[in-house]
């Protein structure tokens, strides 16, 4: 009760900081909202602070650093959508993407000591003031005794408690959104949060970071459209973690833009090909993918930084979405369609046509259009009303790739104005189709019935003792499958119904696997 008690002040104090901030509803935007909430903006700004940034989304963005890291990083995924929200709150909330103020070097000095067990300068020849601050940590230059330089990455002081303070919050919000707005729980914001907290969560271990660099290095070892840094695990711990020093030019960075045009589509086409190519192959990707953790390095290179995130697919999934992906670029709006169906995301009630056909009005109009001819807004709304219609439920598990394909195109289309999604994704999607519908897929999928037969025949002897007991125990009226089965431990041990059992289930087990077989 008291910690609820305590969330809810927290919760009022994030709506306080916002209005103080003109940040709950900016004046900006006030004419653009529905009569209830213009009220609302209007009475909020006469508690406003005069004199704050002119800026809306500058002043949004000071509101979310004063509030929390968690804040912090739902701006970064704001920042990335200049396609669909005003340029100039964009602009304003870019701050967000690696300026965030650092913490003092005393406390970083501080956390090296009490992770390594000893001060720096005995593991370092030098170490710098923060080069760069995140929501969640911050990093410094520093060199190794061997002369190599190397990032050194320390936790902010105290993060993990108030990011749990944060998130609960968002739990409060996301259960009061479905308590008084009902419709919105077709949305899942409740799964949402809860999805979101265990992803951040697991970003508060640098142990887990580390592993997770690791992981993706494999992936891009075998495509070669980006690099990882190398990982110092002897320095390294829950709070620190060490890898080799990238120079180079961050994403984030204004003079990106004043490259090439050339230059600048190419990059592009690298950042989201990386990304495809580990959601759809390898069923692993950086969930993180804001234009601050990826830097171009002085020969063209692509490098992902900051893995605190990790986002997973099941290769269910992978399939899923690749089959979305590629049922667009080959306008198999039937296709689309029946994959939703068969993977349950649209209720039975509803037909494969109908929904084909709404499909249709999505893809149509933006198939083969750049990113200056399509307005996302309008496409978004479009998409949300039918999956309103066809009473579509938010899917937790596919929550973290939808986010990051989102701001992963954001980067790409502040990259290149003309990114076109369709061409650039079409090699990687139809490689993954390839692998998936082919022989190779046909195969996998055969191994991988053949594996479940195994697991079944290693439990097919306790299974058929326990149905021959049940059909004695039937047959001499011990048992009324009306109410369920009362097996006795004697009828158990002895039946003389296990022949009959074995020979039934082994024939059962025969025709299902050459159903399976004629499926394949």
């Amino acid at each position: 009760m008291l910690k609820t008690l305590w969330t809810f002040l927290r919760l009022l104090r994030t709506g306080w900081v916002l209005t103080r901030h003109d940040a709950l509803v900016p004046r900006e935007y006030a004419s653009a909202v529905p009569l209830p909430v213009k009220l609302l903006g209007g009475i909020s700004r006469l508690f406003a602070i005069r004199g704050r940034a002119e800026n809306p989304g500058e002043r949004f963005a000071n509101a979310l650093e004063k509030l929390g890291p968690a804040y912090i990083k739902f701006g970064q995924i704001l920042s990335t959508r200049g396609d669909m929200l005003d340029p100039v709150f964009v602009k304003g909330l870019s701050r967000l993407k690696d300026k965030v103020p650092p913490f003092p070097m005393a406390k970083a000095e501080d956390a090296l000591k009490t992770e390594w067990g000893v001060p720096w300068q005995e593991r370092l020849r030098s170490l710098s003031e923060p080069i760069a601050a995140a929501s969640v940590a911050q990093v410094h230059k520093g060199v190794l005794k061997s002369g190599e330089t190397v990032a050194v990455k320390i936790l902010r002081p105290n993060i993990q408690k108030r990011m749990r303070n944060d998130m609960d919050v968002l739990k409060m919000v996301s259960a009061l959104a479905e308590f008084f707005v009902p419709e919105s729980k077709r949305l899942g914001p409740k799964k949402f949060v809860e999805t979101a907290d265990r992803a951040v969560m697991l970003e508060l271990d640098l142990r887990l970071e580390a592993a997770a660099c690791s992981e993706l290095s494999e992936a891009a070892a075998d495509t070669g459209l980006y690099k990882v840094p190398q990982i110092h695990w002897s320095l390294g711990g829950k709070n620190v973690m060490v890898t080799e020093w990238i120079d180079g030019t961050a994403l984030s960075d204004e003079t990106i833009l004043s490259r090439p045009q050339s230059e600048r589509t190419e990059i592009a086409r690298k950042v989201m090909q990386s990304f495809l190519a580990c959601s759809f192959d390898y069923g692993v990707f950086h969930a993180d993918m804001h234009e601050g953790n990826m830097i171009v390095g002085d020969d063209g290179t692509l490098w992902l930084i900051d893995f605190g995130i990790l986002g997973r697919l099941a290769p269910k999934e992978q399939r899923f979405h690749a089959e979305i992906l590629y049922g667009f670029l080959m306008r198999d709006y039937q296709r689309i369609a029946e994959v939703h169906f068969e993977a349950g995301y649209v209720p039975a009630h509803h037909t494969v046509e109908d929904f084909a056909s709404a499909l249709r009005s999505v893809g149509e109009p933006i198939f083969g259009q750049t990113a200056e001819n399509v307005a996302m807004t309008k496409v978004l709304v479009q998409l949300f009303e039918i999956t309103e219609i066809f009473d579509m439920e938010m899917q937790p598990q596919l929550i973290m790739l939808q986010k990051t394909m989102m701001q992963t195109e954001g980067v790409c289309r502040r990259l290149d104005p003309n990114f076109d999604m369709w061409e650039i994704s079409r090699p990687i999607v139809e490689a993954s189709m390839r692998r998936e519908l082919g022989v190779e897929g046909r195969v996998n999928d055969l191994l991988t019935g053949l594996d479940k037969a195994r697991r079944t025949l290693e439990r097919l002897p306790d299974a058929t003792e326990n149905i021959a007991a049940l059909a004695k125990a039937w047959a001499d009226g011990d048992v009324d499958l009306s109410k369920g089965p009362q097996v006795t431990q004697t009828a158990i041990k002895t039946s003389p119904w296990k022949p009959i059992a074995y020979v039934g289930t082994g024939a059962l087990l025969a025709l299902s696997g050459v159903w399976a077989m004629a499926q394949l």
